[in-house]
């Protein structure tokens, strides 16, 4: 439905001139321009409003810190790695002829370069490992340099190896960390680290005090049919065995 516009209608008659209007309505004429006095007051009162504005925000900016500034942006984090610790020093030769097991064993951990490779008699005469084998590592040929030594034995089953661990573990002492081996999500064996029995670990020391993890103690941990012990002091066995590719 339209709607229908409002519209005045004229009235009918003559015209009258410009002239006449302006005679017969003089206040008409005077109400189309403003005076001089009142476009000076409005202008005059336009830049006061103004300065006002202005006052009010520098004011703000001085009462309320950071009213005027901008908001700062976003710091970007940014992470930084460490390489990774190398030898210094080159392995020393492996003699003989190599077997998977030891094939499997690297030459270099971290800083430690392999410094000698013997059998371990021990594990295979008493206990019944297939074989058996004591891997040294060092960090450097200086004198007092650290020193990490590593028993490796293999056995027939997954359980016979986990079973020697256990007792291992069980004879060495009180266990100040363990938890599962895992190789990806699959967990392939046990590891516990046992402090050497003539210390004691203070459970108040840190690394700034001296404290226990400079104390030597044994890593052990099996994977599968293999049992591995690494031994040194407690901090460097710790990193070793996580950089440990076994």
């Amino acid at each position: 439905m339209s709607r229908t516009p409002h519209v005045t209608a004229r009235t009918a008659g003559p015209r009258q001139s410009a002239s006449a209007r302006n005679a017969a309505s003089p206040q008409a004429a005077s109400s189309k321009a403003a005076s001089p006095q009142v476009v000076r007051r409005r202008k005059t009162v336009g830049i006061a409003a103004a300065m006002v504005v202005a006052l009010v925000a520098s004011a703000s900016a001085l009462v309320w810190p950071g009213f005027a500034m901008p908001t700062p942006e976003p710091t970007p984090t940014v992470t930084v790695t460490a390489p990774h610790p190398t030898p210094t020093v080159a392995p020393s030769p492996r003699e003989g002829e190599q077997t998977a097991l030891t094939d499997a064993l690297p030459d270099a951990v971290m800083a430690f370069a392999q410094a000698g490779i013997v059998e371990l008699d021990a594990w295979h005469e008493e206990f019944g490992a297939i074989e058996a084998w004591t891997f040294t590592y060092r960090e450097g040929d200086a004198p007092g340099a650290a020193t990490i030594v590593v028993d490796i034995g293999q056995w027939a089953t997954a359980e016979r190896a986990l079973a020697f661990r256990n007792e291992q573990v069980s004879a060495a002492g009180t266990a100040i960390l363990n938890g599962d081996v895992l190789v990806g999500d699959e967990v392939v064996g046990q590891y516990a680290l046992v402090p050497d029995a003539a210390f004691t670990p203070d459970p108040n020391a840190n690394a700034n005090d001296g404290g226990s993890h400079l104390n030597p103690g044994t890593l052990w941990w099996s994977n599968g049919t293999v049992v591995l012990a690494a031994r040194g002091r407690i901090d460097l066995i710790e990193a070793f065995y996580s950089a440990f590719p076994l």
